[in-house]
């Protein structure tokens, strides 16, 4: 990180919010799951390590965060946003919009600010695990801060 950080980390920083990093190992595979695999290093429930996915509803770049251990549901996510149609957006697309690589997406910090909902079950715990910013680390930080950080709304979008 360079003693700079990640646009994740500068904007929980700039907001003042307390979080803690967790490094691990990544295997930069891409393998079954970016998600699982770190909830695995890092030796925590999958239920609280969150992922990040960028889907297109309605033509316009969205994001859905779920815990790594569910699938997205794309009818759910536009559904919670006032839309009809979702598909996953184009990797590249995604990386363009939030300027992070593939499996390194995080919720905070996107170049491009976008719609964003995360699944109810983020309160049901203290504390939950997103992307940093990079593969091979993990921010965690309490539900209402991550919700507080992203404007997020929140719904059941396990599929």
């Amino acid at each position: 990180m360079s003693g700079k950080g990640t646009p994740a980390t500068v904007a929980a920083t700039r907001a003042k919010v307390g979080f803690s990093l967790h490094p691990y190992e990544a295997s930069g595979d891409g393998g079954a799951s970016y998600g699982e695999e770190a909830a695995d290093a890092l030796g925590v429930g999958r239920d609280r390590v969150f992922k990040t996915l960028v889907a297109e509803v309605d033509g316009a770049l969205t994001v859905g965060v779920v815990p790594v251990d569910a699938n997205l549901d794309l009818k759910a996510l536009a559904a919670a946003v006032g839309g009809k149609k979702a598909a996953m957006a184009d990797p590249a697309a995604a990386e363009r919009a939030t300027g992070y690589v593939r499996g390194g997406i995080s919720p905070l910090g996107q170049r491009k600010r976008l719609p964003t909902v995360i699944d109810a079950s983020v309160g049901g715990h203290a504390t939950v695990f997103v992307s940093a910013g990079r593969r091979g680390l993990q921010m965690e930080l309490s539900p209402a801060d991550l919700i507080h950080l992203t404007g997020a709304a929140t719904a059941d979008l396990r599929a």
